[in-house]
């Protein structure tokens, strides 16, 4: 068949590279729909709503539970009251779960996908919501309350992965953010309803998110990472097409930085020497277990688990069961701020600022504790102090400390040791979680609650001194130009 055959006219060659130029400059600028990463970013954070409801619900069921036998509310479930070393229990064991699931989630999510292993979260959280259900006797609580930790630590160590690898270099920021975001809207929802609805209606109300992630997250793609990372690039592009809302030869250079990386990042089967044996990996896993570990000595779990009652404790005039729903509502606002600055201002600067915020916070509401434990005539003057506080320290958590951590996380191993450093740093969250939660109050009674804020306010100190010190600016860096900065290689 010759040339003309095919109606093929000559072109010199430049004429036909400056055309292949012209071809390829048009699908590298071809738009895309940026709402569809974001549409998978919201699906996949119905399951943090979920979890935040395991956080919030002590605060409003405690009060429920702790009766005074002599008035017994019928629609309490125990048969009996439980004392304070129970009630830490329930309140800590979620932490515990949560420290567990990590070993396992981390591999499955390498074994049968992100979007598998998030799914599968959701029978942790309808199994305990049942159990919670149809108890009538503090062990089964336990049991339940442990199967929340197991779905706590699926979701926290397998969506900052998903996160992290479904988004474009310019909205991993804002995407990441969106975890504490919908954290604190579960917990708010809790918040709101509990105090208002018998105790068997919470429990039915608390089952509808994780149900509602299950049947919406069920038509969201598998990250374009894990389908590279098995060898099948047909349903890599494909899920590249559905995020970017392009066509394939729009994704096709993605596609490419993709296949690189993960090829470079699966040279040597991540193991945990790779974590640690690597400059880049282990400095990666100091900044993250080190945010992490300030994110819980903050003592953002003693506010979420016991809010109601340290607003009862300080007497102030507001009901104890608003001043709660107050700090629920700012913390969801502070947390909506956080997507629309992480990209614009950089995590660092986001980081200290909250810290600084932090650490004044619980300063001042040790100062209340101190003056009422001095029995000081001040006290009925500055009721307010103890709600601004919280609401000031809720509100700079969610700004920084809060999401930021975990966006982080998302970004900074290779795909090789991505599943392990999520499950070690997660555990490690989660055991400091699990000791705060479960003796705050005998540090409490040791020492007094103005100590135990001063002290929590300390840590925050720290958290200050290490982000300065320690932590490197990721704003606008692809995940390969973060590696090569960790490992202290020049950007190509």
């Amino acid at each position: 068949m010759n040339p003309t055959e095919l109606n093929y006219q000559p072109v010199s060659t430049f004429e036909s590279s400056e055309r292949d130029f012209s071809k390829n400059e048009r699908f590298r600028m071809e738009q895309g729909k940026a709402y569809r990463q974001f549409l998978a970013g919201v699906v996949v954070n119905i399951a943090s709503l979920a979890l935040g409801t395991t956080l919030g619900w002590t605060s409003p069921v405690f009060p429920k539970i702790n009766y005074d036998p002599s008035t017994t509310d019928p629609d309490t479930p125990l048969d009996r009251l439980p004392d304070d070393e129970e009630l830490s229990w329930i309140g800590s064991l979620v932490a515990l779960g949560a420290l567990i699931a990590p070993f396992v989630a981390g591999p499955l999510a390498d074994k049968i996908g992100r979007k598998w292993t998030l799914l599968s979260s959701t029978g942790f959280f309808a199994l305990s919501w049942i159990l919670l259900v149809t108890t009538n006797n503090i062990p089964q609580m336990y049991v339940a309350r442990l199967l929340q930790g197991f779905g706590v630590g699926f979701v926290m160590t397998v969506q900052t992965m998903y996160i992290g690898e479904i988004s474009s270099d310019q909205y991993r920021g804002a995407l990441g953010s969106f975890m504490q975001l919908f954290i604190v809207t579960g917990i708010l929802y809790v918040y709101a309803i509990g105090p208002y609805v018998t105790y068997t209606a919470l429990q039915w109300i608390c089952l509808i998110p994780p149900l509602g992630f299950a049947a919406s997250f069920f038509f969201m793609p598998e990250t374009p990472y894990y389908y590279t990372g098995k060898g099948d690039k047909i349903n890599a592009v494909k899920s590249l097409q559905f995020l970017r809302g392009k066509t394939a030869d729009g994704v096709q250079e993605e596609a490419l930085k993709i296949q690189e990386a993960v090829e470079e990042a699966m040279k040597n089967k991540g193991t945990i020497k790779d974590l640690v044996g690597n400059k880049g990996n282990l400095k990666a896993l100091i900044i993250c277990a080190g945010l992490l570990s300030f994110q819980q000595l903050s003592g953002i779990n003693v506010v979420l688990f016991y809010s109601q009652i340290i607003f009862a404790k300080t007497g102030s005039s507001l009901d104890s069961a608003i001043a709660t729903i107050i700090v629920g509502l700012v913390q969801v606002i502070a947390s909506g701020c956080t997507p629309l600055v992480a990209d614009r201002l950089g995590r660092k600067i986001i980081l200290l600022v909250s810290a600084v915020g932090m650490a004044i916070c619980h300063g001042l509401l040790g100062l209340y504790f101190f003056l009422d434990f001095q029995k000081s005539e001040a006290v009925p003057n500055i009721g307010w102090l103890p709600v601004v506080s919280l609401i000031g320290f809720v509100t700079v958590y969610c700004v920084g400390f809060g999401p930021l951590p975990w966006a982080v996380l998302g970004e900074m191993f290779p795909a090789n040791v991505k599943s392990i450093a999520a499950s070690v740093v997660a555990s490690v969250c989660w055991i400091l979680g699990f000791i705060v939660t479960k003796y705050f109050s005998a540090l409490d009674d040791a020492v007094g609650s103005h100590w135990a804020f001063w002290i929590f306010g300390l840590f925050c100190c720290g958290a200050f001194v290490f982000v300065f010190t320690l932590v490197m600016e990721t704003k606008g860096l692809s995940l390969q130009e973060i590696q090569n900065r960790l490992n202290g290689r020049k950007d190509p």
